[in-house]
């Protein structure tokens, strides 16, 4: 996944190289124990739930987490229902049974990891509370100028306007994912070409855009029990004059992940800057149990989901889209068609809401 938590925790710092006038600098790299990551979640919505294990490694442009494979993992909560997770190949990703265990508003649910090593660990149960709905989903054009360029940028900004529960301590978290039906399920650029040549999908397919680096979290400190009106969720850009769709997830989250989500907000939106504080990993709501002094990193959390999407009109933009290289198919070659893969990128199944 592209920028993914553990990245966000790990790669997240300042390395510079310092030229003297004679001699250059080249700082240490920094230097992390191995430590289990974990990410993940269960849901009030229908499964198959994902769960994905890394190690750390040292941290260097050539270090990589490495896939914890070979685990036993188990979601449980407090009524004594519990699934053990099937790993997928290549390894490192646990997935539960499409019809197996859901989350429940009200009930608590935590995560038990036994590596092959021997290792357990555990994650504090939390409670899964219910998303209040989305009430509305509206856009606003927008045509600004570039900085410094004579080039103006158009977009589509959407916004969200939903009611805080009566209750106090409500904690939320937005997501969005972008659908787009593809026909070339493979494009390659030749050299010195302007023109794609691809291989057409052998199904439907979709291709998925989403923003692993755009952490939107809130409270009701502020709000309770009122509305919230012009929450900022996502830009469509004005690539196409065709309707840009969306589906949004409102989450209802706890409060240890709304501050581990903020933590996690604040190192990825620094600016490297001089002054800036130095690189932090944020911990979560993970122990191992076999050696209390290990340290364990992610979050497994146990949330409520209310869904809506919309179509985005970009019928009134200006002047031309911005458009992609064209592409020519078939590629001249077997095969006739590529299967359409399904993952966090591109899948072959229709998206809940789609109507084109």
């Amino acid at each position: 996944m592209k920028n993914r938590l553990r990245s966000l925790l790990y790669g997240l710092g300042l390395s510079a190289t310092m030229f003297a006038c004679v001699t250059e600098y080249q700082p240490e790299s920094l230097s992390i124990p191995p430590s289990l990551v974990v990410e993940g979640q269960i849901t009030d919505q229908p499964g198959p739930y994902t769960v994905r294990l890394t190690r750390t490694a040292n941290y260097s442009i050539r270090s990589i987490n490495l896939l914890e494979t070979g685990a036993t993992v188990t979601i449980e909560d407090n009524r004594g229902n519990r699934e053990t997770l099937r790993e997928q190949s290549p390894g490192g990703v646990y997935v539960s049974r499409a019809n197996g265990i859901q989350g429940v508003a009200g009930r608590s649910y935590r995560i038990v990891i036994q590596t092959k090593a021997g290792k357990r660990y555990e994650s504090d149960a939390e409670v899964l509370q219910s998303a209040p709905p989305i009430q509305k989903l509206y856009t606003e054009y927008r045509n600004e100028p570039v900085p410094n360029s004579p080039v103006r940028k158009q977009s589509w900004k959407v916004y969200l306007d939903t009611k805080d529960p009566e209750t106090t301590g409500n904690y939320y978290r937005w997501e969005w994912a972008h659908y787009e039906a593809i026909s070339v399920c493979q494009k390659t650029l030749p050299r010195n070409s302007q023109v794609y040549i691809g291989i057409y999908c052998c199904t439907p397919c979709w291709d998925i855009t989403r923003c692993f680096n755009c952490i939107s979290v809130s409270s009701d400190a502020d709000v309770n029990g009122k509305a919230i009106s012009g929450q900022y969720i996502m830009s469509a850009p004005y690539t196409s004059t065709a309707p840009y769709y969306v589906e949004v997830q409102q989450q209802a989250i706890s409060k240890g992940a709304y501050a581990f989500w903020r933590s996690v907000s604040q190192l990825v939106n620094s600016t490297g800057g001089l002054f800036d504080p130095a690189p932090s990993s944020v911990q979560g709501n993970l122990r191992c149990v076999s050696d209390p002094n290990e340290l364990v990193y992610g979050y497994f959390g146990a949330t409520g989901i209310s869904e809506q999407y919309i179509y985005v009109d970009r019928s009134n933009g200006q002047g031309l889209p911005e458009t992609d290289l064209p592409v020519n198919v078939p590629y001249p070659s077997t095969p006739a068609c590529i299967e359409c893969e399904n993952s966090l990128y591109r899948t072959p199944n229709k998206p809940r809401w789609w109507v084109y």
